[in-house]
Order: structure tokens, then C-alpha cells, then sequence
């Protein structure tokens, strides 16, 4: 039981997209040498997660763990302490148009490769764009992941896809691939709160990507770095809201960054329709560095994994049925 003046839990990930995978769902050439960033952006998150003491989970793009070229900043975040996830192999927000088949063995392989790369296996998973459909969760169930984090419950899904396709140089067959990309509106119906999925086997707990309570509103570090463009006092007054909403509703947050939080527009001019990313590198830190302290203030930070062992242990979670809705049918 917590006691009165023990600060509630929030758990903080970071999917570890690469550049030829922003390249790749965006539709641009040259993705298929797998271009990358890592070397730029893994010390520079590294560091600054170490100086404010914070362990959080790094969910891994199974391609990157491949190449020897990555080894050592993939190593570098195990050897920091922070845990390893999941976040398939080929990073394709179409994982849920596979069979079954194919997504076992687009896990295992990740699975292998991130093992090898970083020492650790992977007990999360999270689908590239939130792909999430019931065989996944059978293959993650089978293989004995302990938690799943692809839902993000908001109704802004469809409005995020427009955005991204008008953004794009996608072909219209290439965008029919990515319909369900950012989940329907729907989504915005689906828990805040952890729970468990009932399959068979069981056990598969759902930790979801916190929206604002009430109104499913992103909350992410991503969607408030877009806002500070405009306003940087609107978007830490708008985050220090939502996490007290949270503490109001007994939501213990789940929050994601992005490896383009940590970078501007200077250290990759080539992602610039990316948004926020006309902020150089330097004044995206700072921001990020007061928004992170506000939920540092409010929250105890841990990994995603000993937030499904906390969830777990203190709440009697409910079980609910794998149900999807893809766009279009």
C-alpha cells in the first residue's frame, strides 16, 4: 500500500526509431542502406537520462540490432542500466496485416538480434506506429513477453494519418498499406489504465501509451515539443495539467519520447518535415529537460517492465477481449 507522501509511479520509454525507418514509412529513397543516427543521438540520450538518474525502457528496431555498425550504442544502452524491448524487426506500421506466421518470426528474429546486440532479451514489445492486431498478441503471449504498449488511446489518430500522408511521397498503394497507421478513432475508447488481455495462454499485460485523461489527448514529449514551437510556457502549462489530471484520476502515466526529441533541425536537416524539427538540437534538450522535471516532480520514473510488475502487484487488473477495428473495414 503507498503511503500519503510517496509519489505515484510513471513509466518512460523511448522507441528507438532510426533514420531509414523515418525515411522508409515516409517514402523516401535511400532508406534501404539503412542510413542512421544513432551514433548521434544514443550518447546524447544516454547522458542525458544519467544525469537525472532515470532508468527507462529502449524498445529496438530488430534491423538496427543486425548490422555490426550499431553494436556499440546498442550495447552502450544495456551497459547503462536501461531495459530492452521489442519494436519488431523491419519496423513497418503494417505489422498488423501479417499473418500470424510471419509475425512470429518478425518477433523472434528482432528478438534474436536485439539479444545478441545488447546482452539482454526482451520481455516488452511495442508495434512500429502502434500496429496491434490479436496475433500479435498470441505470438507475444506464446513467446513469453510479460507486456505488450501499442495502444495509444486518443481520438486524434485519423487527424495525425492525414497529416502524415499529406507530408508524405507515399503512392496511393503505399498509403492503402498504412491506412490503420495512428488507429482509428475509436481508439480514443480504449483504457488509460494498465490491464490484462485475455488470451490463451494468458498473462500478457497491456500497458498503454497515456493520453489525457477524459479528453485522450496526446501528452507525449513529441506532441508537447510540437506545441512548444508555438508557446513553450503553453506547452509545460498544458503538461503540468495533464499530469495532475492523472494524479486525480489514479492514472500512473506511460510516456514515450522519440530519438527525434533529442534532435534538431542542425544535427538532421534531411528530416525537417518532421514536426518541431525546425528547433535546433540544443534548445529541444532544454525544453525537454523542463518538461521531464515536471514529471519527475509529480512521479517516481521507472522502466515499463517494473511498472507491469507494480500495476500487477497492487491492482487487481481487469481482463479484456482482443478486439480491432482497422480503418477501412
Amino acid at each position: 500500500m503507498m503511503n500519503a507522501n510517496q509519489k505515484p509511479i510513471a513509466s518512460l520509454s523511448l522507441d528507438l526509431d532510426n533514420k531509414w525507418s523515418y525515411m522508409k514509412t515516409h517514402g523516401d529513397s535511400g532508406w534501404e542502406t539503412f542510413p542512421s543516427y544513432l551514433d548521434i543521438v544514443v550518447p546524447r540520450f544516454i547522458d542525458f537520462l544519467g544525469e537525472r538518474n532515470l532508468t527507462i525502457t529502449v524498445f529496438i528496431v530488430g534491423q538496427d540490432a543486425a548490422l555490426e555498425k550499431n553494436h556499440a550504442a546498442l550495447r552502450s544502452i544495456a551497459e547503462a542500466g536501461h531495459e530492452i524491448g521489442n519494436h519488431s524487426f523491419k519496423h513497418e506500421p503494417w505489422l498488423h496485416l501479417y499473418s500470424e506466421e510471419e509475425i512470429e518470426q518478425e518477433i523472434a528474429i528482432a528478438e534474436y538480434h536485439i539479444e545478441e546486440a545488447t546482452g539482454k532479451k526482451p520481455i516488452g514489445f511495442r508495434g512500429p506506429g502502434f500496429s496491434i492486431s490479436r496475433s500479435t498478441l498470441q505470438v507475444l503471449a506464446r513467446r513469453g513477453y510479460q507486456y505488450e504498449a501499442s495502444t495509444f488511446p486518443t481520438f486524434l489518430g485519423p487527424l495525425a494519418r492525414a497529416y502524415y500522408f499529406m507530408t508524405s511521397k507515399l503512392s496511393q498503394e503505399e498509403m492503402e498499406q498504412r491506412k490503420a497507421l495512428f488507429g482509428t478513432f475509436g481508439e480514443g475508447f480504449r483504457p488509460l489504465k494498465p490491464y490484462q488481455w485475455q488470451l490463451n495462454p494468458g498473462g500478457l499485460i497491456e500497458i498503454p501509451v497515456t493520453t489525457l485523461p477524459i479528453f485522450k489527448v496526446p501528452i507525449h514529449f513529441s506532441y508537447l515539443l510540437y506545441l512548444s514551437v508555438f508557446s513553450p510556457p503553453l506547452a509545460r502549462l498544458y503538461f503540468d495539467m495533464a499530469l495532475k489530471l492523472c494524479r486525480l484520476t489514479g492514472t500512473q502515466p506511460s510516456l514515450l519520447l522519440h530519438p527525434l526529441d533529442f534532435l534538431g533541425g542542425d544535427d538532421i536537416p534531411e528530416l525537417s518535415f518532421f514536426p518541431a524539427m525546425n528547433l535546433p538540437g540544443g534548445k529541444k534538450l532544454a525544453l525537454l529537460s523542463k518538461l521531464v522535471s515536471l514529471l519527475s516532480d509529480q512521479f517516481t520514473i521507472v522502466t515499463m517492465q517494473e511498472h507491469a510488475k507494480l500495476a500487477t502487484e497492487r491492482f487487481k487488473l481487469p481482463r479484456v477481449e482482443p478486439r480491432f477495428r482497422q480503418v477501412g473495414a
